[in-house]
């Protein structure tokens, strides 16, 4: 093992499973975007030692020097011993012609091997029971976590990875709560039904039940019960997400948008740390303090940061266990920075965003940018809502725009020493050009010339 995941930093994320994946993609696209792929075949292994039951041993190639092109780099990544024979009744060729140990079999292949049953269709593949007799027992195995059936011949130490109806269910469960698109699988003549045999060793019917097939009178071949389980599954299920946003999306939208770039690639590329540029659109500055929220997808632990002052910080967890084994909890967590109370953004001014976040993601998306007390999604991501008048006094400073009792530039709201007007101090008000502005400190600068002055409203 590499234990590139035990440092703290990636929260635990170690299992780059189908669940992983499934939240990864989820960053940047609605649930009903996304199929998960199933396999209706195997993949073996033999001379397997160490593990459960062969679930996580080991098995490498005797002789690494044997190893295909391509595969087998050293000790920690030798190839495997793939298995071979009856238990690989859809092998590739190599180059010379000669088999290539996958244990790639059809899953009503596997179905007989976990029965013991020598399959009537084994010549087709120059397989005999005297070349390639049935050696030992292929018990199933399942691993709850994991939705991972196999089978395990202990004599042989061979390992087959399966698919069966009671594991597809599982599956086709996990994408009905997940709101998912659905289900790809690889291929249909992999599925399996259980047939009868006449007296003359002919496959007839159908057995719904699999009796035939457990008491030496049927054996499994090409069918559909893996893929009838899903369709009924799938049939009363409630349809499928249609949005990228998991909470409320604001009633209008600002014209803010988003670039990003500056990823690392090679041996530099973590921690991951991409530039995100933000561009005010909107006609109007926006204030110092003015906070900007998105989502990331929990594929990446709850420990976001920036390096450019921004304060960057996940305000929602999407996963807080220390780990991910038996899934990630959450889809999203939402993070939040603020510009500095003493940067107000122009329009067509840009903000840059140095983030930092320790496995991939993609997105961000959901963005939001809270104004003068007012939330409003970007026009980018929600080009049908209305543009909010950032502009036009509505929200400032929490909604006050009243011009009562606040000066206007150049007359200071406070005094020199000689009793003329000079200057504000922090939280002073005053107006300049029709627009009021409050001081962030102490300044004599004009009003909204430089960062000591934040943008209220215009009036």
């Amino acid at each position: 093992m590499w234990s590139v995941y035990d440092t703290a930093a990636y929260g635990g994320i170690g299992y780059l499973n189908t669940d992983w994946a499934y939240h990864y993609f989820r960053g940047s696209m609605p649930a009903g975007r996304i199929n998960i792929g199933v396999p209706y075949y195997t993949r073996g292994w033999q001379g397997v030692t160490g593990g459960n039951n062969g679930l996580w041993g080991k098995a490498p190639l005797p002789n690494q020097a044997e190893c295909l092109a391509g595969t087998g780099e050293g000790e920690k990544n030798k190839c495997g011993n793939g298995a071979m024979g009856i238990d690989n009744l859809w092998h590739d060729k190599g180059a010379a012609g000669n088999e290539m140990g996958a244990g790639s079999n059809p899953m009503w292949h596997a179905m007989n091997l976990a029965q013991g049953i020598y399959g009537t269709y084994t010549a087709a593949y120059g397989l005999t029971p005297s070349s390639n007799p049935l050696v030992g027992t292929y018990a199933r195995n399942y691993d709850e976590v994991a939705v991972a059936p196999w089978l395990w011949n202990a004599e042989k130490k061979v390992f087959l990875s399966t698919e069966d109806k009671e594991s597809i269910n599982v599956k086709a469960n996990y994408i009905v709560d997940k709101e998912i698109g659905g289900i790809m699988f690889w291929e249909l003549a992999g599925d399996y039904n259980c047939y009868v045999l006449d007296a003359n060793g002919q496959r007839t019917s159908i057995d719904a039940t699999e009796n035939a097939c457990k008491t030496g009178n049927g054996e499994y071949h090409m069918g559909n019960t893996m893929t009838k389980a899903i369709y009924d599954k799938f049939k009363s299920a409630t349809p499928y997400g249609n949005t990228v946003a998991t909470g409320p999306i604001p009633t209008e939208a600002v014209d803010i948008t988003v670039s990003i770039s500056g990823f690392k690639v090679g041996d530099k590329n973590y921690p991951i740390n991409p530039k995100l540029t933000f561009t005010n659109n909107t006609g109007s500055e926006l204030p110092g303090g003015t906070e900007f929220q998105f989502d990331i997808p929990t594929s990446a632990p709850d420990n976001a940061t920036d390096q450019s002052g921004g304060g960057l910080a996940v305000i929602a967890s999407g996963h807080v266990a220390a780990n991910n084994i038996g899934g990630l909890q959450g889809e999203m967590h939402r993070v939040a920075f603020t510009l500095p109370s003493w940067k107000n953004l122009p329009n067509g001014g840009t903000y840059e965003l140095d983030m930092v976040y320790y496995l991939p993601i993609s997105g961000p998306a959901n963005y939001a940018v809270n104004i003068n007390g007012k939330e409003y999604a970007l026009k980018f991501e929600y080009p049908d809502l209305p543009l909010g008048d950032i502009g036009s006094g509505s929200g400032g400073n929490g909604g006050d725009c009243n011009i009562t009792g606040i000066n206007t530039y150049p007359n200071w709201p406070q005094i020199d020493s000689g009793g003329q007007p000079s200057h504000a101090n922090q939280g002073d008000k005053i107006i300049h050009n029709g627009v009021i502005y409050q001081a962030n400190w102490w300044t004599s600068s004009t009003p909204g010339g430089d960062g000591s002055w934040a943008t209220v409203c215009s009036i």
